[in-house]
């Protein structure tokens, strides 16, 4: 069931990518909108007031809607289109991979065992050697997604992105803790909810967005 769940996924976002316009809108949308549905249901297990719900949701507002307006902004053809979605697609997927075997190979001491009993400090070094990789491969082979660039810059922004999208798994780990749940949702069969399976390229777009926004006003001044 995971792995047909799994090719179903694929095929539809895949398709979606490929097709662009309305279809890439509809995918994001959709995705954005039951993303609030979960990160709701899991507010109202977390906080205890009308006040710090409302706060949550407006928080999940933001958290999501500025990644979904980023994977919508990547794919128009004057951002780059397909290729340039690739990229943090491919980080995130390279992090996870990495982190997997580097951490079932070497294990060694827990990030955070309360929030995420399997993350090591090993694993966290294999999905920086992973994003890294993936990062660098995108400039070599995707050459209209804007990733070429400099050595020095790859060595920064890879490990970066590893980092960034770690910190997202966690961010959403405790929140299932706090609201005692082991799945954000039941949406996927065999994979949970939404939230779990994007939530370290829910962080990337989010906070890297937000990094490139600054970037370019700092430069503007």
């Amino acid at each position: 069931v995971r792995t047909a769940s799994a090719v179903v996924m694929v095929a539809v976002a895949g398709t979606a990518l490929w097709l662009g316009g309305w279809w890439w809108t509809a995918l994001v949308m959709g995705i954005a909108l039951g993303l609030l549905w979960e990160w709701r249901a899991l507010v109202q297990a977390i906080a205890g007031s009308s006040l710090l719900r409302a706060l949550w949701m407006m928080g999940g507002l933001v958290y999501i809607g500025i990644a979904a307006l980023a994977l919508l902004l990547l794919r128009d053809e004057m951002f780059g289109g397909r290729a340039v979605v690739l990229v943090p697609l491919a980080m995130v997927i390279a992090t996870d991979i990495g982190a997997y075997f580097s951490g079932r190979t070497i294990g060694g001491p827990k990030i955070a065992p309360r929030i995420s009993p399997s993350k090591t400090w090993a694993g966290l070094g294999g999905g920086m050697l992973g994003s890294t990789l993936a990062l660098w491969l995108a400039g070599r082979y995707l050459p209209d997604s804007g990733a070429a660039m400099r050595a020095a810059d790859i060595a920064v922004l890879g490990p970066l992105g590893a980092v960034i999208a770690q910190a997202g798994d966690f961010f959403e780990s405790w929140m299932k803790r706090r609201a005692g749940v082991k799945d954000s949702g039941r949406l996927l069969p065999g994979h949970g909810g939404l939230f779990d399976r994007v939530d370290g390229l829910l962080a990337l777009l989010t906070i890297g967005t937000i990094g490139m926004a600054l970037a370019g006003f700092a430069g503007l001044n």
